[in-house]
């Protein structure tokens, strides 16, 4: 899991201050109007719409164009009708993938995938041929400027946190499901430095890779992240220090 957990921090940090900024914004936008659509327009009465909206406010998203974002999916402006569907499959050198989709096409979609998917030796699975190997947790994102690893500790487990973990820039703080909220706001008011908070599908084993075939996975994963309709992607790769190092410069 550690291993994995830095190459997302990694990505994080890319998708951060790269020119892919207003794709980000569009998939957060889209994930407000269907959560607003499945769930209602009411953020304490639907925890999936606060999530998001909690996320684009981290990423700057003006409140007006939340808003329209909402009414969009609540019905009250007329949008674009987005249905979501979860893919499973591999990618080279048998890493698993989760792929999270909100489409207005699927036939369309799913034919892009997989033509993504074949161009670098992986192919789309059957429901359940990877999803065994993941569970769905909350993860918080901390800065470790100025935060002391014992007060966190002490403040995360007592707002019902499952486990703390410490990386080179931050603290990932994980929990269950159910408590994410509950730990994000606790974590929130007692003002640490709160980078990202999300739900995410985390591996149970992962892959470890070489260089060449990290590069490999990066370029198939960015191929991934750029499409427009796919909202999420989950792997279980996993990449040592120094592979990881060589390829932030790279990104950079």
């Amino acid at each position: 899991m550690a291993g994995h957990s830095k190459w997302a921090n990694i990505k994080h940090k890319k998708a951060a201050t790269d020119a892919k900024r207003g794709k980000i914004f569009t998939k957060i936008l889209k994930e407000i109007t269907v959560a607003a659509r499945v769930g209602g327009g009411d953020q304490d009465a639907n925890p999936r719409l606060r999530t998001a909206v909690d996320n684009a406010k981290s990423n700057n998203i003006p409140l007006d164009t939340v808003t329209r974002a909402i009414k969009k999916g609540t019905g009250e402006l007329e949008g674009v009708h987005y249905d979501e569907y979860t893919y499973e499959g591999y990618g080279p050198h048998g890493i698993a993938l989760i792929l999270e989709i909100m489409t207005d096409n699927k036939q369309r979609t799913v034919a892009e995938i997989r033509h993504i998917l074949t161009k670098f030796g992986g192919n789309l699975g059957e429901d359940g041929s990877v999803a065994w190997n993941f569970s769905q947790k909350g993860k918080i994102l901390i800065s470790n400027i100025n935060v002391d690893e014992d007060n966190l500790m002490m403040d995360a487990l007592d707002a019902g946190a499952d486990d703390i973990l410490q990386e080179s820039d931050y603290f990932e703080v994980i929990t269950s499901v159910k408590e994410f909220n509950t730990v994000k706001d606790i974590l929130k008011s007692k003002e640490y430095p709160i980078e990202t908070a999300n739900i995410e599908m985390i591996p149970g084993t992962t892959v470890k890779l070489n260089y060449d075939e990290a590069e490999k996975f990066t370029k198939l994963y960015e191929y991934l992240d750029d499409h427009d309709d796919i909202q999420k992607v989950w792997d279980n790769s996993e990449i040592s220090e120094e592979i990881l190092e060589k390829l932030q410069n790279d990104l950079n």
